[in-house]
């Protein structure tokens, strides 16, 4: 049986600044149309923990009964490693959807009924992230449902639940902490490619390459930096301090421009989730200020 400090590993807290930014962007969007409920931003949060906890369990389930874990250069897998049985892990990802299904219920009576079919698909596109007979994660679209759910869908749908209205700094915030969140996978993609390509896993960066995986994640860090400029032409220009982001995420830009591999990039993982969180804390502080 895995000990409780390895289901922490196999959780892989190091991701959550990737649940904990929509929810703090998408709040300050809200706070500054005076549309701010505490209690919708606290479900919404556990909704993102949850749903982040559970495709990490989830992947680590898929991704171990393949044997794409077998020889793994970064965190430990509870499948991989043998740590856990594959229906414990498998349950823990069921136990955690669970969770992010309660919480996400909650927020469609209060709001909107119709919010329950994103939920689903929320729910859905994170099992077949490398679940099920054909993953999309194995086809190159992982970035792309990253993008989606934890940029577009999540900051849009923090800021809704609370105002019920569409605004389109919302949109440009999720542009911003969706590109990071991107930045996370690419650089965990990149560290990869030897043992995915030899598993047979068609990650985005296995189709680019080694070059062409360290251009994209420079520029997903550039449109990121985009989108705050966009956010304080909607808002305040007072926003434009959170380009302060830069400076954890040109410290890892330079790690990944500079040629590292292998466990030389797992820094990168973490400073890219901190410049993620930062990007987001920034400019939710300023739009709170200013609104």
């Amino acid at each position: 049986m895995a000990t409780p400090d390895q289901w922490l590993a196999g959780a892989r807290p190091r991701t959550l600044p990737a649940a904990v930014s929509p929810v703090l962007a998408g709040t300050g969007v809200a706070a500054y149309v005076d549309g701010f409920v505490w209690w919708k931003a606290l479900l919404a949060l556990v909704v993102a923990l949850a749903l982040q906890v559970a495709v990490n369990y989830a992947n680590d389930y898929s991704d171990g009964i393949r044997g794409t874990d077998a020889d793994r250069v970064g965190p430990m897998r509870l499948v991989g490693s043998g740590a856990a049985s594959p229906a414990a892990v498998k349950r823990a990802a069921f136990l955690a959807f669970g969770v992010a299904g309660a919480a996400g219920l909650v927020l469609a009576a209060t709001t909107a009924w119709w919010l329950v079919a994103v939920g689903v698909v929320c729910v859905l596109a994170a099992w077949y992230y490398t679940g099920g007979s054909k993953p999309y994660g194995y086809l190159g679209l992982g970035e792309v449902m990253v993008f989606v759910f934890f940029g577009l869908v999540a900051v849009v749908g923090t800021t809704y639940v609370q105002t019920e209205t569409w605004e389109w700094a919302a949109l440009y915030a999720a542009v911003g902490v969706g590109a990071l969140a991107c930045a996370i996978l690419v650089a965990n993609n990149l560290r990869d490619i030897p043992t995915d390509t030899v598993a047979g896993k068609r990650t985005l960066a296995v189709v680019l390459g080694d070059r062409g995986t360290r251009t994209l994640y420079v520029v997903l860090v550039a449109v990121a930096a985009l989108a705050v400029v966009a956010v304080a032409a909607a808002t305040s220009w007072w926003v434009l301090v959170g380009l302060g982001f830069l400076v954890l995420a040109a410290r890892a830009a330079r790690i990944v421009t500079g040629g590292a591999s292998g466990p030389g990039l797992i820094p990168v993982l973490q400073s890219t989730g901190m410049a993620e969180l930062a990007w987001a804390a920034l400019v939710a502080a300023a739009l709170v200020v200013t609104g």
